[in-house]
């Protein structure tokens, strides 16, 4: 006899018949049948529901933009509409505390009055100072040691100023900086003083920089004293060179070393005997060295008149394949530098792109790895596209690009075709492997196109897929060519540069920012993605520090921000934990540039207490050759920096 499973079924015919199922009446009924529109009409209330979100980021990007553009208002790159209400309650001479307790200023002796009626229902840009905190600002901006700035803040009753409210001191600072470098209005300037003696108080101050945090400067070398054969042009220049600097109390000096010349004609033959003497020569004046790695070409000439190329052998293999330069919408070249969509091709002798940069890292490492020993050579900066920034290059002067021009797309080659052409296949939109049409040229202006303009293509379903592939195709470079510059150089300090697109950072797009590969619009942070990978790979980023390059009107023509991109770059880095070193990329000249870059360098406001780790000072030529013009205001800049003197800039 068989016997039965546990878990067998019992026999059907032993058991009931189960009950007949009853047809759904009334309600029931009712609810069966429409169950299936419901569910349509929960998804197209939830497109609904995205599509009003979307409008309502919009119009909260529009309103911190004009803030920010109108008003003066330091508002944070990512604020919300608390910030947005503690700043005009702090501007109207308010106290917010953190935890949102809002209350009257003490030192107010008057209620505040309503605008008068030609002004009500609009921003006014007000006067965020009253005339205590106004003189006792003048004495924390004009002579006060770094050291008791904040102690000094606190101690005053007069002011019931709490840790929070240290931010009004932020605010107030700032409308003194945009006064002489920003979008000035009369209406920012403090009510008790003259105007034109809050631009020269900003920009000709003299502040306490002993016991501050030692920071090492460095120069750059001309590019012309290397030429094309690798060989040193003149010796004795250099030493003057290097003895003028000695003399300024220099850390050491900055030296770009081109692929161009040093594998200028076969594969994977190197020349160094050029940088070899330099480095001799440096290493007499007891100097350090930053070496830059530049796999960049070059147009401009140096004080020997030299013209930097890409390897002839790079331009040869050029002639039959063009596509492995960046290439715009209607198809022009740009050989400063390769496309970074043949990272992964071996379309160059046999070698992809990656492996041609880690070749020539590893010579580098192999002829100078004694010099890295014995502390000659301090950190290694490598290049990562156009002029050695960390972009594409979507603003090139030979294809007619000029300030405050936008730029153009460069993923049109061949190859970064490609790449769109798999990423839209992946995402199921095929139909969206192309480029913007309407993106307009090199230099259009934001509003002009329909991409870039407010509420423009760039924030549509396309915009955002083809902008989010165009900027991981620079995360996915940067990281392949740190991961190998990681292996050749076994512990070396390792750096990246990054650019400077601040034109056009005042609006939503930010369509400098965009073409560049940096997707950085009002409502999205383009910057953390980046320094993220760059933290994973323990570089120190170095950051491009602009001075008063254009003028103001120039400026607010190209609604233009350089310290508000500054302030966003730097934080979103020093959020990563990453460490940070400043250049600049114009002679010291003016007056005006030593406060801002000391400023930027030690900020006196970061409760932090953050600094950049470095200082590199690139001159486009050995001006210092030319005459001591500023050579004392060097010599004072130098020792501010090094935490040993008072700034005094006083022309």
């Amino acid at each position: 006899m068989a016997t039965k499973h546990p878990h067998q079924d019992a026999d059907p015919v032993a058991s009931p018949p189960p009950p007949p199922s009853r047809r759904p009446r009334g309600f029931a009924s009712a609810s069966a049948s429409s169950r299936a529109p419901a569910r349509r009409s929960g998804e197209r209330e939830k497109e609904r529901t995205k599509l009003r979100e979307r409008h309502r980021r919009s119009i909260t990007s529009r309103m911190l933009a004009g803030l920010r553009q109108h008003g003066n208002f330091p508002l944070p790159a990512r604020a919300d509409m608390n910030d947005v209400l503690a700043a005009l309650a702090r501007a109207a001479g308010w106290t917010v505390h953190p935890d949102g307790t809002t209350f009257r200023s003490s030192s107010l002796s008057q209620p505040l009055l309503p605008p008068p009626a030609q002004f009500q229902g609009a921003f006014q840009a007000a006067s965020v100072e009253t005339p205590a905190f106004t003189s006792h600002l003048n004495s924390y901006v004009i002579g006060t040691p770094l050291d008791s700035q904040v102690s000094g803040l606190l101690t005053d009753d007069s002011l019931s100023l709490s840790p929070s409210s240290l931010d009004s001191v932020v605010v107030a600072e700032q409308s003194i900086k945009n006064e002489n470098y920003g979008n000035s209005s009369s209406a920012n300037s403090l009510s008790c003083m003259d105007s034109h003696q809050l631009m020269r108080a900003s920009a000709v101050w003299a502040g306490d920089y002993t016991r501050t945090p030692y920071i090492p400067v460095y120069a750059s070398l001309s590019m012309g004293i290397i030429n094309n054969y690798c060989q040193l042009v003149d010796p004795e220049a250099v030493r003057t060179e290097l003895r003028h600097l000695k003399s300024l109390n220099v850390d050491g000096v900055v030296v770009d070393c081109w692929w161009g010349i040093v594998e200028a004609w076969t594969p994977q033959k190197y020349e160094w005997s050029g940088y070899r003497d330099l480095f001799g020569i440096i290493k007499e004046f007891k100097l350090k060295v930053q070496v830059v790695l530049s796999f960049h070409g070059s147009g401009e000439c140096g004080s020997g008149d030299v013209l930097i190329s890409l390897p002839r052998w790079v331009m040869e293999i050029a002639q039959e394949n063009q596509d492995i330069f960046f290439t715009d919408r209607v198809g022009r070249r740009n050989t400063e530098c390769l496309s970074w969509g043949i990272d992964k091709e071996r379309v160059l002798r046999g070698r992809t792109g990656i492996e041609v940069y880690f070749d020539f890292m590893r010579s580098f490492h192999m002829e100078f790895r004694s010099l890295s020993e014995e502390g000659l050579i301090s950190a290694i900066e490598i290049g990562l596209g156009a002029s050695g920034e960390l972009r594409y290059p979507s603003c090139p002067e030979k294809m007619g690009w000029r300030y405050p021009g936008i730029g153009e797309f460069q993923c049109y080659d061949r190859y970064m075709q490609k790449n769109l052409r798999q990423a839209a296949f992946t995402r199921g939109h095929l139909f969206w492997a192309r480029g913007p049409d309407n993106a307009g040229y090199y230099n259009s202006r934001s509003h002009e196109t329909g991409f870039f303009c407010d509420g423009g293509d760039y924030d549509s379903y396309y915009g955002r897929f083809f902008l989010n592939w165009y900027s991981g195709i620079l995360i996915d470079h940067v990281d392949q060519v740190l991961s190998l510059a990681t292996l050749a150089f076994d512990g070396a300090v390792i750096m990246v540069k990054i650019p400077s697109m601040y034109w056009w950072y005042r609006t939503a797009s930010h369509a400098a920012e965009l073409t560049a590969g940096y997707y950085n619009p009002t409502n999205r942070d383009g910057y953390s993605p980046v320094f993220k990978m760059l933290k994973k790979h323990s570089v120190i980023l170095k950051v491009v520090c602009y001075g008063p390059e254009y003028k103001v009107q120039e400026n607010n023509e190209a609604f233009a921000d350089p310290e508000g991109l500054t302030w966003q770059v730097m934080n979103a880095a020093w959020d990563q934990g990453l460490s940070i070193s400043v250049e600049s990329a114009l002679p010291c000249l003016d007056n005006e540039m030593y406060p801002l870059i000391l400023d930027t360098a030690k900020p006196r406001n970061d409760p932090d207490r953050h600094h950049v780790s470095f200082f590199a000072y690139r001159q486009q030529n050995p001006f210092l050759l030319q005459g001591n013009v500023c050579f004392s205001e060097l010599e004072t800049f130098v020792k501010c920096m090094h935490g040993e003197a008072t700034q005094n800039f006083v022309d």
